[in-house]
């Protein structure tokens, strides 16, 4: 189901709460509103359409993936600055983010994933795991 999309700063600052079995409904609601804006968006986390999980879901090439309680588990020791956009906010904001990232995450199926992301793909992960701990960049 396509989802209407949050932009209440005070709700999105909001950490999220861990992602159990009962909320991957909430994951494919996620690729859903995913797909209906994908002229125009990349990457939602949950609290971006209403619900306070630590599930994000992302466009890498011409695949969706949905990721229930992504950790970070390694980064490349150094940063770049750029600039991003959100869905939920207006305009583009400066931030840091790793050229590399080794994460881990739950699939729809709820087994253990681990995997690494470099390039456009790893600032995506990394975007949607700061709204999922609260953080707006």
């Amino acid at each position: 189901m396509i989802r209407e999309i949050v932009r209440d700063p005070l709700f999105l600052s909001q950490p999220s709460a861990p992602a159990q079995r009962e909320d991957i409904p909430i994951a494919m609601d996620l690729l859903d509103t995913l797909e209906a804006h994908a002229d125009h968006c990349v990457g939602l986390a949950a609290n971006m359409i209403g619900c306070s999980k630590n599930i994000i879901a992302i466009q890498a090439g011409p695949i969706r993936i949905a990721m229930l309680n992504p950790v970070i588990l390694k980064h490349s020791a150094k940063s770049y600055t750029t600039e991003e956009g959100c869905l939920s906010l207006p305009g583009e904001r400066t931030t840091a983010r790793y050229p590399s990232i080794e994460i881990r995450y739950q699939d729809l199926k709820l087994h253990r994933q681990r995997q690494k992301f470099s390039g456009f793909t790893a600032q995506i992960i990394q975007h949607e795991i700061d709204h999922c701990q609260g953080i707006l960049i």
